[in-house]
């Protein structure tokens, strides 16, 4: 018997109503069918998701979290301001949707700090040696875009750096690589490096991105502690297979990451191996953050002053001090060295955040340290990673894996070309995602016909 849109609103709003549900409960059945299914309530879904209810279509989102925003995540209580445990920042605010959709909920934008500390040794950087920095950055930058122009064979960009950088080689792979992107520059393409938007102007929300998402995702029915164990697909319908029941749908968008695709946590049939091949090729980098509360202010930085550090390796961080003005101190941390710091736990985290701040500082600001906490991305089983980032010869496979296949479309970060790592990047990939599944079902400029309330089912074994 088909459900009416008002039972599925319903359905899907009994869902939505209950937070923090674990594992396998679930506040009531969750629809059985729906124009568009989305798998993941992380921006993409999210963007996803409104565009098809703005075209008056019916959709479900069915997230296997137990909470909303996937890479983007507020903790609001383990410190007294917000802590963006993911994403801090969005970008380019003369055109950015997010920043306007924030304002319009009521969620304070400001723009990111200009400009950063250095630190060298346990002194400040001198103007001259800022700018022998800022030199160093600029022509690794020109080299990095110059081989990506040249038309030859996709290189690392470690490969083509100048070698004559000196005592900021170390700094200028750091912030080029683990810092930009999560991955050491040996493991970065020159051609997805390039291709990248300019990020420089950076904005805020002073309630945190989590908090933005969750607002975003306010209006919209979804499932949380539901994973997509299984979709089974075609060029008419899709069925999606979780613990609470089967959905049957017109199309399905799946806005997992990159390495949840890889590592076939969801089993697609039949399977779009040219995608799966592509996400494969875009591997998350390792991206993490040590938070430490410093009460008193004993680095004696502004609050969200940023700092680096001459270094001879990437074996270094990036520290945001007194984030709103607050006592809350970050330490960020990624590529080989952050993946490697990663996997031996929370205390080898705070011990190393702790060892660093006193090269820098002395050994006052650790007898400071009153409350800590960390992020380990790569053993979240929902996410795996931090951003995507394309190995040598991997460029192209952005857009492989945006390519629809029948009535499947994927959507997230590591499916735009420009903007792949940002938030930015993953609202818009859902947006365009929606907007092919809206058009492949007929959806725009005339009438959709009801959803089948199953899909032909494949034998699987």
């Amino acid at each position: 018997m088909p459900i009416t849109r008002r039972e599925f609103l319903a359905a899907a709003a009994a869902i939505a109503g209950v937070p923090g549900l674990e594992s396998g409960a679930w506040a009531a059945p969750i629809p059985r069918q729906a124009d568009i299914v989305v798998i993941g309530a992380g921006a993409a879904g999210i963007a996803a998701a409104r565009r098809i209810q703005a075209a008056n279509r019916t959709v479900i989102i069915v997230e296997a979290d137990s909470r909303l925003g996937g890479r983007c995540w507020t903790d609001g209580g383990t410190f007294d301001v917000p802590f963006d445990r993911g994403a801090r920042w969005l970008h380019n605010p003369e055109t950015n949707p997010m920043a306007r959709l924030a304002r319009s909920a009521g969620l304070d934008i400001s723009a990111a700090p200009l400009g950063q500390k250095i630190r060298i040794g346990r002194r400040f950087a001198r103007a001259g040696e800022t700018e022998q920095f800022l030199a160093a950055l600029v022509r690794a930058n020109r080299a990095i875009d110059d081989a990506a122009r040249g038309g030859k064979a996709d290189v690392a960009c470690e490969s083509v750096l100048p070698k004559d950088l000196g005592d900021w080689a170390g700094t200028t792979e750091f912030v080029l690589g683990a810092n930009a992107v999560g991955k050491d520059l040996g493991e970065v393409s020159v051609m997805d490096k390039a291709r990248a938007q300019d990020r420089m102007a950076a904005i805020g929300c002073r309630q945190g991105l989590g908090a933005l998402m969750t607002k975003l995702a306010a209006p919209l029915p979804v499932a949380l502690s539901t994973p997509a164990h299984q979709v089974i697909w075609n060029n008419r319908e899709v069925s999606v297979e979780t613990p609470a029941g089967r959905i049957a749908a017109r199309a399905a968008i799946v806005t997992v990451s990159s390495n949840v695709l890889a590592a076939g946590n969801i089993r697609f049939t039949p399977e779009p191996k040219r995608q799966l091949d592509a996400a494969a090729r875009l591997s998350l980098g390792s991206y993490d953050r040590i938070a430490l509360v410093l009460p008193g202010n004993p680095l004696a930085l502004a609050h969200d002053e940023a700092l680096i550090e001459q270094s001879n390796s990437t074996r270094t961080a990036l520290l945001s001090a007194n984030v709103g003005g607050s006592s809350l101190c970050l330490i960020d941390v990624g590529g080989s060295f952050g993946r490697d710091l990663s996997s031996q736990g929370e205390a080898a985290m705070v011990a190393f955040a702790q060892e660093w701040l006193t090269k820098l500082f002395g050994s006052d600001p650790v007898l400071a340290v009153k409350k800590s906490s960390v992020t380990r991305w790569n053993a979240s089983p929902h996410i795996l990673g931090a951003m995507s980032v394309a190995a040598p010869g991997g460029e192209p496979s952005r857009k492989i894996l945006a390519e629809p296949a029948g009535n499947l479309f994927l959507a997230g970060e590591a499916t735009h070309e420009t903007l792949w790592g940002t938030v930015d990047g993953a609202w818009e990939s859902g947006e365009r995602a929606a907007e092919a599944a809206l058009r492949k079902i007929g959806a725009l400029g005339q009438p959709s016909p009801p959803a089948r309330t199953t899909a032909k089912r494949r034998r699987t074994r």
